[in-house]
């Protein structure tokens, strides 16, 4: 799993609350497990103005060009600003997958479905949870400044506006770590490997007809 310390990113708002993952990723394109290649679906409904599928070369698709994220000032954000309740419904993994292939990094919301903010830690996407006012500020800021940029630092835990303005975020330690570390579920277990030979070698010894084939 990619890293995050400092991300300096450009910022990009979608202006909606009780965003759902069918609106993230649609249910069509759940039938690969890949972590790889839903970017260009991400918001697929949203971003399109045809019916999208699986394996469909999105290049010459028709844009719905009023949608936020096709707007050439928003190309390469890497920061999302969203509304309450952002990742709700169900509890497909894909959502944060299809998110992080398109480019975004963080995300910054009042709040988040908490099956959605655990899986965006997971992948290396980290949620910010601000207070409304908090983020009806940077929504105003980005609307009226083209090229908005936040340096977000993790280990700080501070977002830091192009005035300088600071604003400070709450993390679990453990979670940060991992996102510090780029440690995902597979490389934490990774790290205690010698333990579990071990572990496997003792049992062998003590309970040998479990390893009959």
């Amino acid at each position: 799993m990619q890293k995050f310390t400092i991300l300096t990113g450009l910022v990009a708002p979608l202006d909606r609350s009780n965003v759902d993952t069918d609106a993230i990723i649609p249910k069509q394109f759940l039938k690969s497990i890949h972590r790889s290649g839903f970017g260009p679906n991400l918001f697929d409904e949203w971003r399109y103005l045809d019916h999208g599928e699986p394996g469909q070369d999105c290049f010459n698709r028709p844009l719905n060009t009023d949608f936020i994220l096709n707007l050439p000032r928003y190309q390469g954000a890497e920061i999302l600003l969203a509304r309450r309740n952002f990742g709700c419904g169900s509890s497909r993994e894909h959502a944060p997958w299809a998110l992080l292939d398109y480019g975004f990094r963080a995300i910054i919301a009042p709040s988040f479905a908490d099956i959605f903010y655990n899986n965006c830690f997971k992948n290396g996407i980290l949620p910010i949870i601000l207070d409304e006012n908090q983020l009806d500020s940077l929504f105003k800021a980005v609307e009226f400044t083209p090229d908005y940029k936040l340096t977000i630092d993790l280990e700080a835990q501070t977002i830091t506006t192009p005035t300088e303005d600071v604003f400070t975020f709450s993390v679990d330690d453990f979670r940060k770590h991992c996102l510090i570390n780029g440690l995902d579920d597979i490389e934490i277990t990774l790290q205690y490997t010698d333990e579990i030979v071990a572990y496997e070698q003792r049992r062998k010894q003590t309970e040998p007809w479990i390893f009959n084939k």
